[in-house]
């Protein structure tokens, strides 16, 4: 398969292309316009919110982290692999990524799962509110993200993907690490 030669010094090209920048950047100020507003809520009741900050698991955070970060290291690699013309590499470090995302999606689920038996939901109160959404926010953009892997696989697989796309699919999925490396901070151990 040959791949199309891309001028990087165009600033108006960067990897991935303009338009998915652009949508990064403004999912980025949405994240960030949220942790802003989170925090100034923490400044109006921060007992509550250290407390309901206790309810989490910052074990589980922690380990998420280590999932995200991992995958995206594998992500990287494939991107490597796809510049050196081996694409059977950059497929299988593609599942790699994969595999770290299902298993952020697996501990994130049952960390939801306690957190709704033990009544910590949307509702619980103004902390829990902002866990919810942006956390649960958070999942969506993962769960887009695996979509579009398998997408890219799928190309690999049949030989039509471009460096456009799996440059394009590892700035997204490092914009879910960028995301999650904003949000556990924040929500696990700062407040």
């Amino acid at each position: 398969m040959e791949t199309t030669k891309i001028d990087y010094k165009n600033i108006y090209y960067p990897p991935g292309g303009i338009l998915l920048w652009i949508i990064i950047l403004l999912e980025l100020l949405t994240f960030g316009i949220a942790l802003i507003a989170l925090v100034i809520s923490s400044k109006e009741n921060p007992e509550l919110f250290h407390q309901s900050r206790l309810e989490l698991n910052a074990t589980f955070g922690a380990i998420n982290t280590i999932f995200l970060l991992t995958s995206g290291a594998f992500m990287a690699a494939s991107v490597y692999q796809f510049k050196q013309g081996d694409f059977r590499k950059s497929n299988t470090f593609i599942n790699y990524t994969v595999l770290g995302g299902f298993l952020f999606l697996i501990l994130k689920g049952f960390e939801y799962y306690l957190k709704i038996t033990t009544g910590h939901t949307l509702g619980a109160n103004t902390f829990f509110t902002f866990y919810w959404l942006l956390t649960g926010f958070h999942v969506v953009h993962v769960f887009i993200g695996i979509i579009i892997l398998f997408s890219t696989k799928l190309g690999l697989k049949k030989e039509k993907t471009l460096l456009e796309d799996i440059e394009a699919t590892a700035a997204f999925w490092h914009m879910c690490d960028l995301i999650w490396l904003l949000l556990f901070p924040v929500l696990y151990l700062i407040l």
